[in-house]
């Protein structure tokens, strides 16, 4: 039997424990970067999936740091949804993908289809896209677009100077103190997800509500604004 509001259940008188969130959306570099840690650290957060039974979307990518996480979460049984724009398609996959892949028409439809399918968000290690794709979905929590958990995995301190500059635009005014919560991070795969886990929404009783809204067959979004009351 169910119990409203925990992640357990009761399955032949065993306690069975059932993951809070069926799917992560994870943000990194196509390229695998220059250290072994962050490579090592793909790996680890799609075990850390695969071990809490939680599936893996991602942008379809084969290669570099999005390649080395998909593989450890189909290898090791979890499900795995790529999307990625057709333009990218030759130049972020290179041989076999593994899981599913879909085809989108552009970079906007590939960041809508990845929120849409999620439950929470994490950004590994990356580029100008990973850091694009990551503030745009803190903006649109931020905006009540979503109540979805954010998390920066910080291997080895990559993601410190942009953790400083984001408390450097509390301290200046140009972001809410309570707003400085939406985003949470740690050091370690394990660690990271605990912490979304645990996550709790952060309000702003005076922002305009802000929804996705599917316009017509294809799953184009357009966001629709209802005053908040």
């Amino acid at each position: 039997m169910e119990v409203e509001g925990e992640i357990k259940i009761m399955k032949n008188n065993l306690v069975v424990e059932i993951p809070k969130f069926k799917r992560v959306c994870v943000f990194c570099g196509s390229s695998p970067g220059k250290r072994v840690c962050y490579r090592d650290a793909a790996v680890e957060l799609g075990k850390e999936l695969v071990n809490r039974k939680m599936d893996l979307v991602y942008g379809g990518g084969s290669i570099g740091l999005m390649g080395l996480i998909s593989e450890a979460v189909h290898n090791g049984g979890g499900h795995v949804i790529g999307i990625i724009p057709r333009t990218l398609m030759a130049k972020e996959i290179t041989g076999e993908t593994v899981g599913e892949v879909r085809a989108v028409s552009s970079m906007h439809q590939r960041k809508a289809e990845m929120a849409r399918h999620s439950d929470a968000f994490i950004a590994l290690p990356g580029g100008y896209g990973t850091l694009e794709e990551l503030l745009e979905v803190i903006t649109w929590a931020q905006l009540g677009i979503h109540s979805k958990p954010v998390g920066l995995l910080n291997v080895d301190g990559y993601y410190n100077s942009l953790l400083a500059f984001i408390d450097k635009a509390v301290d200046d005014g140009f972001i809410k103190p309570f707003q400085r919560h939406i985003i949470v991070s740690a050091p370690n795969a394990k660690d990271l997800v605990q912490k979304l886990e645990e996550y709790v929404p952060v309000q702003d009783a005076g922002v305009a509500k802000l929804m996705w809204e599917k316009e017509h067959v294809g799953f184009n979004s357009a966001l629709h604004t209802e005053i908040a009351r």
